[in-house]
């Protein structure tokens, strides 16, 4: 079993803000941060420090500029070590608030010490579950810490054991240390507050696949990959009993591959039907599973073997390609990129009114209404919010010049010396374009175009050598056709020549791919949707009679750089 010896903390500027020590005698923060610095930018999150005493695994993450390091001198499982220090921050982050500052650790100190206690205990993990460290810790509030700054006690009355009185000056009672509403001990369920009530019982489920794509110079698909979270959101009184069930048009078991868990999940349930997630859930928002899914299918791989055709290559419905045409125009200088979108995604439905999600569960989260003045962003109506061209150039470019866009709307950027062109169109654009396409239903077509310049052409241009004849020439008048008529053959092929050099010239120049980002909302890559989101009314305990949650569901589809394109 992993062996936690210590954890520190510094802030952006390498300072230190704590060091805890847990077992052992691990050496100092002062002494395993400069041998961790020493180590050349990217650093991997595992480092071997042989110059200590004794030799030192060092492991590291990084969140919100906040450095995470955790010394071990034994032998240790590293994924263990490295997801205790992913639990520590988002732990503190639970308590502290999201973004983790420096200053919101400064100023509680005593909070981030309890916890540090709690989830470790003389360096074996002990509990790292955000509900129960609540069951243990108390966060920190404004009004705790506003009386504790003028010497009243901070913990409020209703945090007293039960039937006390509150607490005055001259009662000479102290208040019970500890957090509120664990007067009847703790939950029976580990990743679970104990006496959870709720006025208004709500249940959400939100499915987010990030999207990664590969495209070949033909357009033909080299790899399509679909990463899947499902976040839950429990709101619930007592200790409800869930059954999610998930549906896929090639069905579950087929799709998904490598799912992974929360533990509230029963895994057995999986198991014998791979649709159905049964589980306890925690209180508030967490992640309940993860997967990935392969858009191509398993035989994308014999049909690139054996396929020679384009008809026959794997065929994918997403929301944009780019496609790259470099070396254009006379001396190869001017490329093009071309954006092609799925008039899917138009953003709006010809039903009256579509439900949100397409099952019985309404829609939530700031659905807009779209061209049509229905709703979108629903798998009814997927919309598609601010799309984002990158187009990676060579650093040999030293400029860009006519940059525009041709066909279609949105506004291309780039300042002399960046190594990329970023072309953005909003998603008003975007609907704009798709409801304006008249190419039968084929997809609407955006088109930037610009010209690359060179270190050597500025060069040439500026600080070339120029040589002048002194040579005279005398002709006359009727001479002229007999002199120049012999000499526009080898101008000609002078020039001809000139051009193909430039042609070869300027290819380096040209960008090797581009990629789009873009997310969307009602949509997911991999056909994944829930059927039902039931309560086992006999299981569950403490929800009440006749009480029905309400439920809501939300897909969403992002891909930062995913979709790129070769050329």
């Amino acid at each position: 079993m992993s062996a936690i010896e210590a954890l520190y903390i510094f802030d952006e500027h390498n300072t230190p803000l704590l060091e805890h020590t847990y077992t052992g005698r691990p050496p100092p923060g002062s002494t395993v941060l400069p041998l961790y610095l020493s180590h050349p930018s990217p650093r991997p999150s595992l480092i071997y420090l042989p110059n200590t005493n004794p030799a030192t695994l060092l492991y590291s993450i990084i969140q919100d500029q906040l450095l995470f390091l955790c010394p071990c001198s034994s032998d240790t499982e590293p994924l263990q070590v490295l997801e205790f220090l992913h639990r520590v921050a988002d732990a503190l982050e639970d308590f502290l608030g999201s973004p983790l500052l420096a200053s919101r650790i400064e100023s509680n100190y005593d909070v981030v010490a309890q916890l540090l206690s709690e989830m470790v205990d003389g360096g074996v993990i002990s509990c790292t579950e955000p509900n129960a460290l609540k069951d243990v810790v108390e966060a920190p509030s404004f009004m705790k810490n506003l009386l504790g700054g003028v010497g009243l006690p901070s913990t409020t009355p209703s945090s007293l054991t039960p039937g006390a009185t509150p607490f005055s000056l001259g009662s000479g009672r102290s208040p019970r240390l500890g957090p509120s509403g664990n007067t009847q001990g703790t939950s029976p369920v580990p990743w679970r507050k104990a006496n959870v009530r709720h006025t208004s019982n709500e249940l959400y489920v939100d499915i987010v696949e990030t999207l990664q794509v590969t495209l070949s110079p033909s357009g033909r698909p080299l790899s399509a990959i679909a990463n899947g979270t499902i976040a839950f959101t429990a709101k619930v009184s007592g200790v409800p009993d869930l059954l999610l069930q998930l549906g896929c048009p090639g069905g579950i078991s087929n799709s998904v591959s490598l799912p992974v868990f929360h533990p509230c999940v029963r895994l057995n349930r999986w198991k014998e039907r791979p649709s159905e997630l049964s589980f306890v859930p925690p209180d508030g928002r967490f992640v309940l599973a993860g997967y990935e899914v392969d858009l191509l299918g398993p035989a994308a791989l014999d049909s690139f073997s054996t396929s020679t055709t384009a008809k026959s290559a794997p065929k994918l419905n997403i929301p944009a390609t780019v496609s790259v045409q470099p070396s254009l125009g006379p001396t190869g200088s001017d490329f093009e990129v071309r954006l092609q979108l799925n008039p899917r995604f138009a953003g709006k439905s010809s039903s009256p009114l579509p439900s949100a999600t397409g099952s019985s569960f309404p829609g939530r989260g700031g659905l807009g209404r779209g061209l049509g003045g229905h709703p979108q962003g629903t798998t009814a109506a997927p919309s598609i919010e601010e799309m984002v061209v990158h187009i990676p150039l060579p650093a040999s470019v030293k400029n860009v010049m006519d940059l525009r866009v041709v066909r279609g709307a949105g506004d291309a950027g780039y300042a002399p010396g960046d190594r990329s062109i970023e072309w953005r169109i909003s998603s008003r654009e975007v609907g704009m374009l798709i409801s304006n396409d008249r190419g039968g239903g084929i997809g609407a077509t955006a088109t930037l175009r610009g010209t690359v310049i060179g270190q050597d052409e500025d060069e040439g241009l500026e600080g070339g050598a120029v040589s002048l004849s002194s040579n005279t020439y005398d002709y006359d008048d009727d001479q002229t056709s007999s002199y120049q008529s012999p000499s526009e053959a080898p101008s000609k092929t002078k020039d001809e020549g000139s051009d193909a050099r430039k042609v070869k010239q300027n290819k380096v120049l040209m960008p090797s791919c581009a990629t789009v980002s873009f997310s969307v909302k009602g949509w997911l890559p991999s056909g994944i949707k829930v059927e039902s989101l039931t309560v086992d009314q006999k299981r569950s305990k403490g929800l009440g009679a006749g009480i029905t949650p309400y439920k809501g569901v939300k897909y969403v589809c992002v891909s930062r750089n995913g979709v790129e394109s070769r050329c």
